[in-house]
């Protein structure tokens, strides 16, 4: 049996030395065994698995560990602002058998409806737009002005969102992952804005994603509605803006990516996988917790204790190759979509918009180069996610005002609603 150091006091992951550095921390960890305790926030503690073939199963045993997080939650303070993230809501993401089938159902239905060929046009008349906006400047922060507001206009096509309300959103979805003091008011800034939303479709159905939520078989009533569109836009904003963020910085600073983005030997889906192996945008979550009192990879569980997953962790502890990289069995081996009956049922449309975001940025603005260097980036605090405060660029000003134009009349109805098509 091997031989693992005593468990260490709980390893912080909310700060922002952990921030700067995580990889060096789950080092430290994987020290003691495949799992290890860790702090989430100020008195909230967690077993945290950073070995992979534990995750793998972790995340597959439905018998051992429930989803549902309620005797859990009755330990910990109400204000704890890892509840936006981690507490009960009826949702597929808190719930087990038939009724997380039920949830998932709704979910998997209503996401099957947004037609591929209609996502990526859309997504690429956006790009167009917000790269037009900044493309004649020669510099562009590419979080704020381009990953973030990317798929906040595609979620609020496809559920329907006012524009007005798009900030709110984004707020919402962002200050809950980051777990601050002010965690629990964005999210209840998002449930409003998604309540509204969901009353004015009750009332007047409408050719969008909600509407479709709400009239589906499953039956959902109106705060499962609500609660499922949180769930998506939570998992669909701020993940797709990190992975974008990350894997345009992994083109900015990986020497296979040198001299022009565009014509490089690597490509935008190289650098996504790559990404997801080793900086994937959700680093820690995937909350389970022991049905009863059992043992699990050597270590002694306790009925309701908090588990989550570290694919960022796990994924680089695949069994090493000869050169000490690791050996991966195909491009989904990685666990940054989770695994089992959780696993991310966005897998595709998130990597579509990923993808087809960095293609339009990097074909416009081909010669981009860090304005900082790399050590002076900036990451977003927080034990859930990798996420870049900051992207800032330079690159050879392009005047593209002519093409933004083409972009927005040929992906624009005559009524100038924007081209996105909601199944039938």
């Amino acid at each position: 049996m091997t031989a693992f150091a005593q468990p260490p006091d709980p390893l912080a992951l909310y700060g922002p030395e952990f921030a700067a550095d995580p990889q060096s921390h789950y080092r430290r960890l994987r020290e003691h065994g495949p799992l290890a305790p860790v702090r989430l926030a100020p008195g909230i503690d967690a077993l945290l698995v950073t070995d992979y073939q534990a995750a793998v199963d972790l995340l597959r045993d439905t018998h051992t560990f429930t989803k549902d997080p309620r005797a859990w939650q009755a330990t910990v303070p109400e204000d704890s602002p890892v509840l936006p993230v981690l507490g009960y809501r009826r949702t597929a993401l808190f719930s087990d058998g038939d009724v997380h089938a039920r949830y998932r159902g709704a979910i998997n239905d209503s996401l099957a409806l947004i037609e591929p060929h209609a996502l990526r046009a859309e997504v690429t008349r956006v790009a167009g737009r917000l790269i037009g906006e900044f493309a004649a400047t020669g510099s562009a922060d590419l979080i704020a002005q381009y990953a973030r507001r990317l798929p906040l206009h595609v979620l609020a096509i496809c559920f329907g969102v006012e524009p007005g309300d798009g900030e709110r959103i984004v707020n919402g979805v962002v200050g809950m992952f980051n777990s601050a003091e002010n965690a629990a008011a964005a999210y209840a800034d998002l449930v409003e804005v998604v309540t509204a939303l969901v009353a004015d479709r009750r009332a007047g159905p409408r050719r969008d994603l909600t509407s479709y939520l709400l009239g589906h078989p499953a039956n959902l009533d109106d705060d499962e509605t609500v609660r499922q569109i949180t769930l998506i836009m939570s998992a669909g904003h701020d993940p797709t803006t990190n992975l974008i963020g990350n894997a345009l910085l992994h083109m900015l600073t990986d020497a296979r990516y040198a001299g022009s983005l565009h014509g490089g030997a690597m490509t935008a889906h190289e650098a996504v996988n790559e990404v997801l192996w080793q900086n994937p945008p959700l680093a820690n979550l995937a909350a389970h917790y022991p049905r009863h009192d059992t043992e699990f990879h050597g270590v002694r569980l306790r009925a309701g204790q908090l588990l989550l997953v570290s694919y960022a962790a796990a994924n680089t502890r695949s069994t090493p190759g000869p050169s000490g990289s690791a050996v991966r069995s195909g491009a989904g081996a990685h666990l940054a979509w989770s695994a089992g009956p959780h696993r991310c049922p966005a897998k595709q449309p998130a990597l579509l918009i990923a993808m087809t975001a960095i293609e339009q940025l990097t074909s416009q603005l081909c010669d981009a180069e860090l304005a900082v260097e790399p050590s002076a980036l900036k990451w977003r605090p927080g034990p859930f996610h990798r996420a870049l405060s900051r992207l800032p660029v330079r690159f050879t000003p392009v005047d593209m005002s002519a093409e933004t134009h083409q972009h927005r009349t040929a992906g624009e109805a005559a009524d100038g609603s924007p081209a996105v098509s909601i199944g039938p």
